[in-house]
């Protein structure tokens, strides 16, 4: 299902097959409304390095999945309301965004969006519970590691997971099962001959996004926010590793048998 708001261009892309895992990709996304890409300073580059590239790659690996169309520069949907737009530098890693700051009627049919999105996501989960009573989402990102520019050293490895399983925004006694075979088989896949470095809440805990499916469906949305380290890519240049990417989609479907026995057991 494409939804789209005052244009022909979706805002989001759903689908809704079998099984009760959910993948979602919300900052994919790259589009920008014509009349914020007049006013963006950026370029292409830069807003590439802090969208979540290749993330709509792997979600593929489930039969559900929810898909925004636009890019965080338009609007950030896993940010609250009142931060969802990026106005100033502060509100965006420091970066200088706009060569003139969005207008109020700008800003609000970027909140538009940003409503009929939380509709939409609202009537997709209604219909997995209705079917599966409980289900998970697998809330995808990536992020950066090489902040200090291409040639200068990575950020802490200790301090910073290939891949980061972000659970501060639910009940993870209640939810303990579901993350712990999660964390349990993605950390024994074997990736390309070596295993993963996983870990939970190290470098993020979950952002709006998971809050706001946890406050809704506390006993039948397990959200696990995904933070995959850019490790299978060049974050400065863009340019992915096909065979990691691969391996990464591979590591990541083969949790789904047991975060599916998981929710049965419960």
């Amino acid at each position: 299902m494409a939804l789209a708001t005052g244009t022909a261009r979706p805002l989001l892309i759903t689908h809704k097959g079998k099984g009760s895992v959910v993948i979602a990709a919300i900052h994919s996304g790259h589009e920008l409304r014509p009349e914020l890409q007049k006013i963006m300073q950026l370029d292409e580059a830069a807003r590439l390095r802090e969208e979540d590239p290749f993330t709509d790659a792997w979600i593929c690996i489930a039969d559900n999945f929810i898909l925004p169309q636009r890019s965080r520069f338009e609007v950030d949907l896993n940010r609250t309301r009142d931060k969802a737009v990026y106005k100033t530098p502060q509100d965006a890693w420091g970066l200088n965004i706009w060569k003139t700051t969005p207008d109020r009627e700008m800003i609000e049919r970027s909140l538009e969006e940003y409503d009929a999105f939380y509709q939409q996501l609202g009537s997709f989960l209604d219909e997995m519970k209705k079917e599966y009573g409980r289900f998970v989402i697998y809330d995808l990102h990536t992020y950066n590691h090489r902040r200090d520019g291409p040639d200068a050293p990575p950020d802490d490895p200790l301090k910073n997971p290939e891949i980061n399983v972000g659970t501060g925004t639910m009940d993870r006694n209640y939810w303990a099962n579901v993350v712990d075979s999660f964390i349990r088989q993605l950390s024994e896949f074997d990736f390309l001959g070596r295993r993963l470095d996983v870990r939970e809440n190290i470098k993020f805990q979950g952002g709006h996004f998971p809050r706001w499916i946890h406050q809704h469906y506390p006993d039948s949305a397990c959200v696990l926010s995904i933070e995959i380290k850019k490790f299978f890519m060049d974050e400065w240049s863009g340019q992915g590793d096909p065979v990691q990417i691969q391996a990464i989609r591979q590591a990541l479907s083969s949790t789904i048998p047991a975060v599916e026995h998981a929710l049965e057991t419960m």
